[in-house]
């Protein structure tokens, strides 16, 4: 490797170190396997297969990598990545770690699913199936056998103990093999999203990958602490109810983003929980008899004409128990949180949010971040326009005004208006 580069794999990892226009073209190559490489591993892509984006390179710290090729070389990154690295185009026959014609066409049906159904992008389509790809390789390994389908199809003699243990046996493996946690979850989602599309084809009589999250924590951090949730922007909710494409994905975005549920609070959501018949002046709210830190109730700021539009829609279902998110499974009343999760990471692809928001993946708890991060904003705004009051009172700060003079309904009047205008522009209507 070049001096260029630098001598050492620790002075590799550091990007800004590089001086990415002092390298001639043989240099960029190594780059590119010494830099970029690893860092699309470390994202659950494959380097040889998935040409990345410029989008994820500039959000990598890449961008200078964009302008030397520009600039000094005459290049666009595609070129590069095609004529200069030879890699193949992502429409090439990709090569599966399966010659089992069952195995292969189960895939191929999730993919063409997700791809005409869920309107996946073909650069999210190739991620899937890297994905896929990996679990598909570690089943191989440790099971010695490439038939994923056998197993678990319905005319099956195997007993469902079994099938379950080849799986996790591959998920051990890949526990083994990948360090970044966030990587581990993502590819157990595509697997356990591949399994339940079999189950809904019928084509597979039992999900095999249900419960390993619970079996493992891929969402803590390498050191075993749970990490710090960011929260997402305005344009992120935006993104993702713009996204949605029914009743029930809307609500669920409005669960989290707007209403700031917990995702075990959003799967259990009941018709009864919802008082809306309130008094003038007041708002209809959500009641928690039963809540993390006690009984509370969450105000219904906005989403109200969404909900009504999905209790329609459910009104005519004679078999319907009154939860906001039914379970398809006859033997549960109402969907996980880790259905939420699920349904929440593939609404977040789909909305092409940033594989990373300040260094983690997108994850449902995001969503209470930002009503949190609104709330706030909210009790700012209150606070700063009392700051002439509380002068002319001669009062110390803003605060003892909020306090001690303006009466509570008053004060959450202000916040409450405050909050409706937030949300609105995250989502885009004027619809309450």
């Amino acid at each position: 490797m070049s001096e260029s580069l630098g001598a050492s794999k620790h002075e590799l990892e550091d990007i800004d170190d590089i001086q990415w226009t002092l390298l001639d073209l043989d240099e960029l190559v190594d780059a590119y396997w010494a830099v970029v490489a690893p860092l699309l591993e470390a994202d659950g892509q494959n380097p040889r297969r998935e040409k990345p984006t410029h989008q994820w390179l500039r959000s990598q710290g890449l961008r200078p990598l964009l302008y030397a090729l520009r600039e000094y070389h005459d290049k666009t990154f595609a070129q590069f990545w095609t004529e200069t690295l030879n890699l193949e185009a992502a429409d090439t026959v990709y090569e599966w770690a399966t010659d089992d014609e069952r195995t292969l066409e189960a895939v191929e049906s999730f993919l063409s699913s997700r791809r005409e159904r869920k309107g996946l992008a073909e650069s999210s389509i190739e991620t899937l199936r890297y994905r896929l790809n990996r679990y598909i390789e570690a089943y191989r390994t440790v099971n010695e056998t490439d038939d994923l389908v056998t197993p678990i199809a319905r005319e099956s003699d195997v007993p469902a103990y079994k099938a379950v243990d080849a799986c996790w046996a591959a998920f051990d493996r890949l526990h083994a093999e990948l360090d970044s946690p966030q990587t581990k979850r993502r590819i157990h989602l595509a697997v356990s999203n591949w399994y339940a599309h079999l189950i809904r084809r019928k084509w597979a009589s039992v999900n095999p990958a249900d419960g390993l999250d619970d079996e493992f924590d891929w969402s803590r951090s390498d050191n075993g602490e749970a990490s710090d949730t960011p929260c997402l922007s305005s344009t992120h909710v935006k993104a993702l109810y713009q996204a949605a494409g029914d009743h029930e994905e809307r609500l669920l975005v409005l669960a989290l983003c707007a209403w700031g549920l917990r995702p075990n609070e959003v799967a259990r959501l009941h018709i009864d929980q919802f008082v809306v018949d309130v008094p003038d002046g007041d708002v209809p709210y959500i009641d928690f008899r039963e809540r993390k830190n006690g009984p509370g109730e969450v105000s219904l700021l906005y989403g109200r004409t969404e909900l009504d539009r999905r209790l329609a829609a459910r009104a005519d279902s004679e078999d319907w128990s009154g939860y906001l998110f039914p379970s398809p499974h006859a033997s549960r009343k109402h969907i996980s949180r880790w259905t939420v999760w699920n349904r929440f990471t593939e609404l977040a692809e789909r909305a092409e949010l940033p594989d990373e928001i300040d260094g983690v993946s997108p994850v449902p708890k995001m969503g209470r971040r930002f009503w949190y991060d609104a709330y706030s904003a909210s009790l700012d705004v209150v606070l700063g326009s009392l700051d002439e009051i509380a002068a002319e009172q001669g009062s110390s700060s803003a605060e003892v005004v909020l306090q001690n003079y303006l009466s509570d309904s008053r004060a959450r009047h202000l916040r409450r208006e405050y909050m409706r205008e937030q949300l609105a522009e995250a989502f885009e209507t004027n619809e309450v």
